[in-house]
């Protein structure tokens, strides 16, 4: 084979259906042990946004009134439904993801585990594949928690969850990131009572802290019990449900639940690959080691994905092996190659409102000639009619010249938002381009033409009010 790729996630698919449509005779061989589609179709974007689209009509009801629609009783929600029409879309859109159209496309797609037998040489389930480059694309799965007793007393993961046909009475979330804060608010609203255990003094610690701020004071209104600052010690079983014994601000407490959901973060799939064979190195948390080009301490094998990133997200994946078809295939002697640095990185944690972000945040910036423009969607008229006014528009520029270097934004459809900075950044369009956008009104996106025109205020210094002025007596005569 020419290009053999490990793992039939996002990464993995992207590049060998990303070689094999190039129409060039190359000879592709793609391999996934579990399931094709990896964790984005299976247990990630795809069904936790479909259990997010049904619990976001609940959190619309529950706003009617103030809407001035009257709803006489609450919303009824139906867990079984809810969770095969998960199911069902889901099943819809494996399809692109099949092996029937993998094979389509001219790719050998061999089912089992694969790992590395010598230079060139990989085995699957007894077969011998024989490689002039390779890629390894075996993603990551729920990280483990160690906390005692916390295996024997049985726990869910976002692998796990969306196999529930029915919905925990009473539900404990261990994490207060972006998985634990999206399926906690989703199940909250669905009908489940959630306590949410967090080991910091406040959510999403990664995130912007006015965003994150926004987001717990939701997640209180909304009836979410916020533990934090605290430290689970063990879980134990018993008749009433799973006993949680857990410390908060230094004393020792406990509570009982039904069920338990850990969103803990992520670890690499790096085992049974025998990496050690071909001289790949790697790291049992962080994953396998590569270069700015992608590439493996073994110059014939590259990776890409959460296998070898720190970004985890599918779009990220996405872009990885876009740069891996170019480096492995079309890069002779190094030439040309694409580095990962070069790419401008957006994400979303899809909350309501959802939070987005891109390039660098406030606290990486802060104090190095660089400004904050901060625009309230209290001040954006779409915001204010909708009741959609808690969020804002954050947008960082350098200093005396107009270089977007980040932006954050809190609104109910953020994630929709970030790709006009994401343009502007990769574009290098600053703020006084983006003024001169016209914006449809009335919109959430005017939140951004209203930072773009606040930077555009800022230019007025007083000599320029001056020669303004002049200009203006000159133009109507009053000389």
């Amino acid at each position: 084979y020419d290009l053999v790729v490990i793992g039939g996630g996002t990464a993995g698919l992207v590049v060998a259906a990303g070689a094999a449509g190039l129409d060039i005779g190359l000879k592709i061989a793609l391999v996934e042990k579990n399931l094709m589609g990896g964790d984005c179709l299976n247990f990630g974007c795809i069904p936790s946004k479909c259990i997010i689209s049904s619990s976001r009509v609940v959190g619309e009801i529950k706003q009617a009134e103030a809407l001035g629609i009257g709803i006489t009783a609450p919303p009824q929600v139906n867990a079984d439904k809810v969770m095969q029409r998960m199911r069902r879309l889901r099943a819809d859109i494996s399809d692109n993801d099949s092996v029937a159209r993998f094979q389509k496309l001219g790719i050998d797609v061999f089912l089992g585990q694969a790992h590395f037998v010598g230079s060139g040489v990989i085995e699957v389930e007894n077969q011998t594949l024989r490689y002039k480059k390779a890629v390894i694309a075996t993603g990551a799965r729920a990280r483990r928690p160690s906390i005692p007793g916390l295996e024997t007393a049985g726990y869910l993961t976002n692998e796990t969850i969306f196999s529930l046909t029915q919905f925990p009475r009473r539900l404990a979330v261990i994490g207060g990131g972006p998985i634990g804060c999206e399926l906690a608010q989703a199940f909250g609203r669905l009908g489940c009572e959630i306590i949410l255990f967090h080991n910091h003094a406040h959510l999403l610690p990664r995130e912007d802290t006015d965003a994150a701020e926004i987001i717990e004071n939701i997640f209180i209104k909304e009836g979410i019990q916020l533990i934090l600052n605290s430290q689970i010690e063990r879980v134990e079983s018993s008749k009433g449900g799973k006993v949680i014994y857990y410390t908060h601000n230094g004393q020792p407490e406990s509570m009982v639940v039904e069920e338990i959901l850990a969103g803990v973060g992520r670890s690499p799939n790096v085992e049974g690959l025998n990496l050690e064979a071909v001289g790949v190195e790697y790291d049992q948390s962080k994953g396998v080691k590569v270069n700015d080009y992608l590439q493996t301490t073994n110059p014939k094998i590259y990776a890409a994905g959460d296998i070898c990133m720190g970004w985890k997200f599918t779009h990220g994946a996405d872009a990885a092996a876009r740069i891996v078809i170019k480096n492995t295939l079309f890069s002779p002697f190094g030439w040309g190659r694409y580095r990962l640095s070069s790419l401008v990185m957006p994400w979303v944690t899809y909350t309501d409102p959802e939070i987005a972000h891109v390039g660098l945040y406030e606290s990486e910036i802060a104090g190095s000639g660089v400004n904050t423009i901060k625009i309230p969607l209290s001040v954006v008229d779409r915001a204010i009619v909708a009741g959609e006014t808690e969020g804002f528009v954050k947008i960082f520029h350098k200093q005396g010249i107009d270089e977007i270097l980040g932006a954050t934004i809190v609104a109910r459809d953020a994630g929709e938002m970030i790709s006009q900075i994401t343009t502007a950044i990769v574009g290098k369009i600053g703020l006084s381009k983006l003024a001169g956008v016209i914006h449809p009104y009335p919109t959430q996106g005017e939140g951004i033409k209203k930072a773009a025109d606040s930077y555009r205020r800022s230019l007025l210094t007083t000599n320029t009010k001056r020669l303004l002025g002049w200009l203006a007596k000159f133009s109507i005569g009053q000389f």
